[in-house]
């Protein structure tokens, strides 16, 4: 008998090991693109994106021996940094109520630009989104992700999707106007 609990022992560790191993690897090879993720759901701000990503790795290491495998691994993390992301805004939020200094509006996610001030305009723009519409054009115009993705990672229907980058690309041309560069064509016809 005892031998037998030591033989289903061994291999159940063996698939824990291997597990690890796979996580590991998961870390390494996504690390710096939840760091990205967080840095635009978050506002720009470089440290809080690292505490985001690094919380959203630990609840997913937690969390591994409940993945199932219906999705791929990097669509349930960024499901999970997502998450953590919003987790953070709202405690950010919070904590400035409690201290007095309550923005208008919580801190949106900036653009990769090198100008500061066009990133902080940006950021601005992007933070004027709804939560939706916001997580929608990040997921979808900034990391990459398709809309059947952007669905199944937001848990929402694929035409919410759709819905919530219209109106999000619609803001952003409104917001953001100014800064396409001039037609000459329409400027000849004006003239």
């Amino acid at each position: 008998m005892q031998n037998q609990v030591h033989s289903i022992r061994r291999p159940l560790a063996a698939v824990e090991s291997d597990r690890q191993k796979e996580f590991d690897a998961f870390v390494r090879d996504h690390r710096d693109r939840a760091i990205g993720l967080a840095w635009r759901l978050v506002g720009g701000d470089r440290a809080a994106a690292e505490d985001v990503a690094q919380e959203a790795f630990i609840r997913a290491y937690a969390a591994l021996g409940r993945f199932r495998g219906d999705a791929k691994m990097s669509t349930w993390f960024t499901r999970i940094v997502l998450n953590e992301a919003n987790r953070y805004l709202r405690w950010r939020w919070v904590r400035e109520k409690w201290a007095g200094e309550m923005p208008d509006e919580p801190p949106g996610p900036a653009a990769g630009a090198d100008d500061p001030l066009l990133r902080a305009r940006i950021a601005m723009a992007l933070g004027h989104l709804s939560r939706g519409q916001r997580e929608a054009f990040v997921l979808v115009h900034l990391e990459g992700h398709t809309v059947r993705e952007t669905a199944e990672i937001t848990g929402r229907a694929p035409g919410t999707i759709k819905s919530h980058l219209h109106r999000a690309l619609s803001a952003l041309r409104e917001e953001l106007g100014d800064l396409a560069p001039a037609n000459p064509q329409h400027e000849e016809a004006t003239t």
